[in-house]
């Protein structure tokens, strides 16, 4: 069973855990320096949590923190953003998760960004209803590359 719940102190670490693992870090591509040192990420997360304009939940299967996902973003540019487990990939929890936030988040239009070999977050994206409606190149720190990016709108 997935669900989402708010957000605690507690699930931070296991946020860290997740998303300083190299490998989904590269499917992710798009990281950010927080990702690589443990100081930056907790402040990352001490100013997510501060921030009453971001919607942040806690991802559980079967009572298990198996990622998080959120919107963030001004009125007008309202964006998506999740991070599962790599352990727990491929078993529909992130597209569960999505579903869940954007019924809980009645916002519309949201965007949503990713690296365009990144198949199965698009995959996610667009069974929740997101429709591919650009494609751009940006600097992919996980991968000290530039890549293809592929944007991504819920209308």
């Amino acid at each position: 069973m997935i669900s989402l719940r708010e957000t605690h102190d507690s699930d931070v670490p296991h946020f860290w855990a997740h998303q300083s693992d190299p490998d989904a870090q590269h499917a992710a591509a798009f990281t950010g320096k927080y990702h690589y040192d443990r100081a930056e990420f907790d402040a990352h997360w001490a100013r997510i949590r501060a921030d009453a304009g971001i919607v942040q939940r806690t991802i559980l299967a079967d009572g298990e923190v198996v990622g998080q996902i959120a919107v963030f973003g001004p009125p007008d540019e309202r964006e998506v953003t999740y991070w599962i487990d790599r352990a727990h990939w491929g078993r529909g929890i992130a597209t569960a998760a999505l579903t869940a936030l954007v019924d809980l988040v009645p916002d519309r239009p949201l965007y949503a960004h990713a690296a365009a070999d990144n198949t199965g977050s698009i995959r996610v994206l667009e069974k929740c209803g997101f429709a591919v409606t650009g494609h751009d190149r940006g600097f992919a720190l996980a991968r000290a590359a530039e890549i293809d990016e592929v944007a991504l709108t819920l209308t």
